[in-house]
């Protein structure tokens, strides 16, 4: 074995442990979120109630007449009425929970140690996806296993994006922590692959552009799913309450420090928003790669085929949000069928389906 072999061989096995590692610092990521939605104040629970139950004669009075105040000098002028962006005819008026936490000192304390386990989860599993690609000298998404761990780094990258630019998504970790355990799961048991070269048809710097965007694009789409199943959970929990239900202790408990369906619907609706022209652009590369890989722009092979079913999908979901009787649970329900397509597009069609994309491997 010459030394450059000797030192990719070293290289993939570098990759494996640092994937290995991050699993493990994600696992004490996931205990920390888990103690602090349990250590979180359950004193909060009822806000939201109290809240339906005075949102109506409150709605109702600054309806009928707008607050007067009095200026210096003793004029006498109506107040501007704050306006509220509802995202579907008929939503609540419903301050967001607290969160995790639950407004406490040792909730908000573990928390804060769960993302920072994030944080260096997210570093160490970024060092095994480079030293992966360094060991095979390519971009380190050829076969599943690889876009796989590609994929679940993009994703906590992309959540902590969000916290570093002051967003309230810190409700999102316990479940992107408990999905990310999954995925790389699955990617170090059914889905490895031992480093390889590129067969002829991917040796090019497409490669870099159509993956790479697909891969963030997932990412994010990801972020909006979950916004959009907590929007669902929560926008039930928010109707028993209106309807004069009780709902029971537990799910009081967690859904009452959630932000409100309407903060929920909103997030989610945004987060697609804003990637679906980057998915456009990822089909669009697509097709120029296979004009230059296989002659032809379109051949109905079915990654194509999906991932313009993702597309139309995605399509019809900001579509139904600028409908007026599509809003609320229907386009959620659209919004969570699109990202179903698209995960059918990333495992289904490459381990059950077979066409040109099959030489990805499993």
């Amino acid at each position: 074995m010459n030394l450059a072999a000797a030192t990719n061989e070293s290289l993939a096995h570098t990759s494996n442990v640092l994937i290995y590692s991050s699993m493990a610092v994600y696992t004490l990521a996931f205990f920390a979120h888990i103690a602090e939605w349990v250590l979180g104040s359950r004193s909060k629970v009822g806000r939201t109630a109290a809240a339906l139950s005075a949102s109506g004669t409150a709605a109702s009075a600054s309806a009928s007449a707008p607050a007067v105040k009095t200026q210096a000098g003793g004029t006498a002028v109506l107040e501007r009425p704050e306006v509220v962006t509802r995202s579907a005819t008929g939503t609540r008026d419903v301050p967001d929970g607290p969160g995790a936490a639950g407004g406490t000192f040792k909730g908000d304390l573990w928390g804060r140690i769960a993302v920072s386990l994030t944080v260096v989860a997210f570093l160490v599993e970024a060092g095994g996806v480079i030293t992966r690609a360094l060991s095979v000298q390519r971009a380190p998404w050829a076969n599943m296993y690889e876009f796989s761990i590609t994929f679940s780094t993009a994703v906590v990258g992309s959540y902590l994006v969000l916290l570093a630019l002051k967003k309230n998504v810190r409700w999102i970790g316990l479940p992107l922590v408990t999905t990310v355990l999954l995925d790389l799961g699955i990617a170090v048991t059914t889905l490895y692959t031992d480093s390889d070269q590129l067969v002829p048809a991917l040796h090019s710097y497409w490669l870099w552009i159509h993956v790479s965007t697909a891969i963030i694009c997932g990412a994010v789409f990801y972020l909006g799913a979950v916004g959009t199943v907590l929007y669902l959970f929560r926008d039930g929990y928010e109707n028993k309450l209106a309807s004069g239900g009780k709902p029971g202790k537990f799910a009081s408990s967690v859904m009452e420090r959630l932000p409100s369906a309407s903060s929920l619907d909103k997030f989610a609706y945004r987060i697609n928003a804003a990637v679906f022209p980057l998915w456009t652009f990822t089909i669009i590369a697509g097709a120029i790669w296979a004009g230059d890989a296989w002659g032809r722009y379109w051949g109905w092979d079915p990654k194509e085929v999906w991932s313009f079913i993702t597309w139309v999908a995605y399509a019809a979901y900001l579509h139904a949000r600028a409908t007026a009787g599509w809003k609320g649970r229907k386009a959620a329900y659209l919004a969570l069928v699109a990202f179903a397509c698209w995960l059918f597009n990333y495992y289904g069609v490459n381990i059950f389906v077979s066409g040109l994309h099959s030489y990805a491997g499993v």
